[in-house]
């Protein structure tokens, strides 16, 4: 009896797809590369490798560029997941047990590819760090509460937010593994979990309804995809450009003044001010 309601929850069932969908061939972005390719059009090379250094918000790149790359990956994500979900749509109702679920991960794994995407345009650490197929906590926790901004969870909204506060303010390079599996951040990725394994039901009704018909019903599937793919990750798209962890920001260089005393004629020598020793 507990393994049957295990299996009817709706934080385990996300859980579960989550979890399947980031061990699917394809779907794990390698960041380097992804940054490198993504900003080759916008930036120099020197601000791409301090990007994949640090961060694009480290390496000083605009807003106006990060928006741009943006919407190039989101258009292209869009444009196959959609495709993909228009060829299972063809064979129609006599197959639905067999393309539904297979359709269902590809679009997990679609909006997986978005997520880590656009989190590593605007600032965020690797998340699949390693060559591991396993998804540690903070992972998935961050990932969950992605989801949940890109299905519209206000609560995902705030966590996300104090996630990319504490990073920050800690300038971190990798997630904070306590505040997302045992700080007050953790009720918040369980409660949205939930949110999301309900809503994912939903959704995957929809899609079996509109597989009923061949032909007729690859055309409904592609474009009820697009028509969901693409406001949901645009939406994300907004909420992670308005964080203070995307700002641009440019490193202070320190120099170090030497003073040197060289003999005057006189027996007087006046001392530069600050304003002028730093123009000198």
């Amino acid at each position: 009896m507990a393994i049957g309601k295990e299996k009817e929850d709706p934080e385990s069932r996300f859980s579960m797809v989550l979890v399947s969908a980031a061990k699917l061939p394809g779907v794990r972005i390698h960041r380097e590369a992804y940054l490198r390719k993504a900003l080759a059009r916008y930036c120099s090379e020197d601000e791409i490798r301090r990007a994949i250094e640090e961060t694009p918000a480290a390496a000083g790149i605009s807003l106006e560029v990060l928006e741009r790359a943006a919407k190039d990956s989101i258009n292209y994500e869009a444009t196959k997941v959609s495709a993909l979900s228009a060829a299972a749509g063809l064979p129609g109702f006599f197959f639905l047990p067999a393309t539904v679920p297979t359709d269902m991960a590809q679009y997990f794994g679609h909006m997986l590819r978005i997520v880590q995407k656009l989190a590593y345009l605007y600032s965020w650490p690797d998340l699949f760090s390693g060559h591991s197929d396993d998804v540690d906590d903070a992972t998935k926790g961050v990932l969950t509460l992605f989801f949940g901004v890109m299905f519209g969870a206000n609560s995902a909204n705030a966590a996300v937010g104090k996630v990319a506060e504490a990073m920050s303010k800690q300038v971190a390079k990798k997630l904070p593994q306590k505040a997302l599996t045992q700080g007050v951040i953790y009720p918040i990725v369980k409660k949205v979990a939930g949110y999301l394994g309900v809503e994912m039901t939903k959704q995957s009704f929809a899609k079996t309804v509109s597989k009923a018909v061949p032909v007729v019903g690859a055309v409904v599937s592609g474009g009820l995809t697009l028509a969901t793919y693409l406001p949901m990750a645009k939406r994300l798209k907004k909420h992670l450009a308005s964080l203070e962890l995307t700002k641009p920001t440019h490193r202070v260089v320190k120099v170090e003044v030497v003073e040197v005393n060289e003999p005057f004629a006189t027996g007087y020598a006046e001392q530069p001010d600050a304003d002028d020793a730093a123009s000198n």
